[in-house]
């Protein structure tokens, strides 16, 4: 990877192209402060703010001066509890009715501020308010900046699992500030890179040995290869959307370890004991354990994503965390429920090495039953 261009000059750019719903991503030290003049394109009427507590307390205030230093009218900000238990359609309804109250129109812009959570449910609201009203994404977590932030997928969790009720609702300007990181927990920035990770593993083999060697101090708070990485995971991303905006081919294999890390979220109960990007990582795990099971994935590759997460501090099991016993029977029950399930047959995203990532349907339900219950033991 080239060397980062970000700090102190221009932000980069991407496009994620779809026509006429095309949007760009920028991703830039400092950004935030920009973010009245970058928005104002699109701020034909007044600007909404959806966050959560926890970011409002650290960056609201930025947000807010920069907005109305640029002229633009803002509303008065919707603030969510922080968490995934915020992410139901009890939380939905209250943006929805906080939005009506302020006086939402068509022309107004919704800014999601925060995380996934506050992505995914500000990005709904968007979708439905109105049929339809435009949003920005200004993500501040890492799992957000290089995931959930880019791709238009957004969605609430229901009783029969994670973002089992959504819509596909691009935005129209994805600000990726790295700055804003720097007030994350460690913990959650490790749980980011799981996403990271999980690029190079379905795609992109040299990006996956740049994180082998620069992983660790991207963790320990280096802006320039936190920018580079971004940059980096955002536009396999980009480019995997602009061919796939809909999920029905090559988009799914983003979902490598999701199929495995939703099973194990909704066993915890979407709880703080189990963090997404921590799902995701031992999902990826499993995924890759299991190819390895099935004779797809040589040994060797695995044992390299083993070393990779152990040098990182990524969890390789569910037994390194505080959480409860489970069974294997409970995880397949959740794995049948799925979203991407289809015919009744569970849809996984398997690797043939690392950067090989598959789609199959293949798998039969007594070989990855019997591969969970040997997980347990």
């Amino acid at each position: 990877m080239g060397k980062n261009s970000l700090s102190g000059g221009p932000p980069l750019k991407l496009t994620v192209g779809l026509s006429d719903r095309s949007y760009d991503i920028l991703v830039g030290a400092g950004l935030l402060s920009q973010a009245g003049t970058l928005l104002k394109p699109f701020a034909h009427g007044r600007v909404f703010i959806v966050t959560d507590a926890n970011v409002a307390k650290h960056h609201l205030p930025a947000l807010d001066v920069a907005l109305r230093a640029a002229g633009l009218s803002v509303a008065a900000p919707i603030v969510l509890a922080p968490g995934e238990t915020t992410k139901t359609f009890g939380d939905l309804d209250r943006v929805l009715h906080a939005l009506f109250e302020r006086g939402l129109e068509r022309s107004d812009l919704i800014v999601a501020l925060g995380g996934g959570v506050v992505g995914d449910i500000a990005g709904f609201a968007a979708a439905i308010a109105l049929r339809g009203v435009d949003y920005v994404q200004i993500p501040t977590t890492l799992l957000a900046q290089v995931d959930s932030s880019v791709g238009g997928k957004t969605a609430v969790d229901t009783q029969f699992g994670k973002n089992t009720v959504g819509a596909f609702h691009q935005p129209r300007l994805v600000i990726i500030d790295p700055d804003v990181l720097r007030t994350l927990p460690e913990r959650e920035r490790r749980a980011g890179y799981a996403e990271l990770m999980k690029h190079g593993l379905i795609i992109d083999e040299p990006f996956f040995a740049w994180l082998e060697e620069n992983g660790p101090k991207l963790l320990a708070g280096d802006s320039a290869l936190t920018a580079q990485a971004v940059h980096r995971s955002c536009a396999i991303k980009a480019k995997i959307v602009a061919a796939d905006e809909r999920e029905t081919g090559e988009r799914a294999l983003l979902n490598l370890g999701h199929t495995f890390a939703h099973a194990l979220e909704a066993q915890f109960g979407y709880s703080d004991a189990l963090l997404h990007g921590e799902a995701v990582a031992i999902g990826c795990r499993l995924a890759a354990s299991f190819s390895a099971h099935l004779g797809i994935c040589p040994l060797p590759e695995t044992f390299r994503l083993e070393r990779h997460m152990r040098a990182v501090g990524l969890p390789l099991h569910w037994r390194h965390l505080k959480v409860p016993p489970v069974q294997a029977e409970q995880l397949f029950k959740h794995m049948r429920r799925d979203k991407k399930a289809k015919n009744g047959q569970i849809t996984l995203v398997l690797i043939r090495g690392i950067g090989k990532a598959f789609l199959t349907r293949e798998a039969k339900d007594e070989t990855l039953l019997a591969f969970l219950r040997d997980e347990i033991i």
